[in-house]
């Protein structure tokens, strides 16, 4: 058994992102330590799977399509769980996107796209989820982060700006609601393989990273399910604006033989 303090039951979740690679294994770690789990995203085929999935293991959900980008479709999310589950009490911003670029090159629709899906989305999903929970006086808010928003990873400007903005944002709401009860803190994943990175990672970019890991190798998405749950529990009641890396001593790293 479990310390009470970090079972999930009774508590319901919505993964935005949730549908895919690591937003899908927090999605079904979620559901498992007990949790009801709504994993969304864009597509309807992939939202109805992951909940296809998560039914599988015994984890209640529910298939309802949203777009980050737009305010509506998260309104009408927010109405479609409280209906079905009544309140919401985690929501999880897995939703992101990335593109390499020389900066030099960089477009402007290719910089405000980035910065609309991962950054301004980001934003309105807390707006819309984050209201619901201020007014109840609970919740729990995890965004995710990147290793790009303390180092720089080559030609990927945008996406580097895009979440160390969601870092600034998180402390931000943080401090905003603390006194209603919400906590709002950040994981950021290090090196996970993933089906959208394989062919990165298998790459001469993805050896400087495994090379810059001191546990010589990439994340399985599993590994992030623990922080996810903790930061979802009551066991982090008195812990807000804080951000917990797991990324195989990446940051740590100087010197690594």
């Amino acid at each position: 058994m479990g310390h009470p303090s970090l079972e999930l039951k009774d508590k319901t979740a919505v993964v935005i992102g949730g549908t895919s690679g690591i937003g899908l294994t927090i999605a079904l770690g979620l559901g498992i330590a007990g949790a009801n789990v709504v994993p969304t995203g864009r597509r309807a085929e992939l939202v109805q799977s992951a909940c296809d999935q998560l039914k599988q293991t015994g984890t209640q959900s529910l298939a309802k399509t949203s777009d980050v980008t737009n305010r509506d479709t998260l309104e009408e999310l927010l109405l479609a769980v409280t209906n079905h589950f009544g309140d919401v009490h985690i929501l999880v911003n897995c939703a992101g996107t990335t593109k390499k670029t020389p900066t030099l090159d960089l477009s402007e629709t290719e910089w405000n796209d980035i910065l609309n899906t991962n950054l301004t989305g980001t934003l309105l999903a807390c707006q819309v989820f984050g209201r619901h929970m201020v007014e109840r006086k609970y919740g729990r808010i995890i965004n995710t982060a990147s290793l790009s928003s303390f180092v720089s990873l080559y030609q990927v400007a945008a996406y580097a700006a895009s979440k160390s903005a969601v870092l600034s944002l998180t402390k931000s709401l943080a401090i905003e609601w603390a006194r209603d009860g919400v906590c709002v803190n950040a994981i950021v994943p290090g090196v996970f393989r993933t089906a959208l990175n394989t062919r990165l990672l298998d790459s001469a970019r993805g050896q400087e990273l495994l090379m810059r890991t001191p546990m010589a190798r990439f994340g399985q998405t599993e590994e992030l399910v623990g922080a996810t749950v903790f930061l979802a529990s009551d066991a982090a009641s008195f812990v807000t604006g804080q951000t917990i890396v797991v990324d195989g001593g990446f940051l740590a790293s100087g010197v690594n033989q």
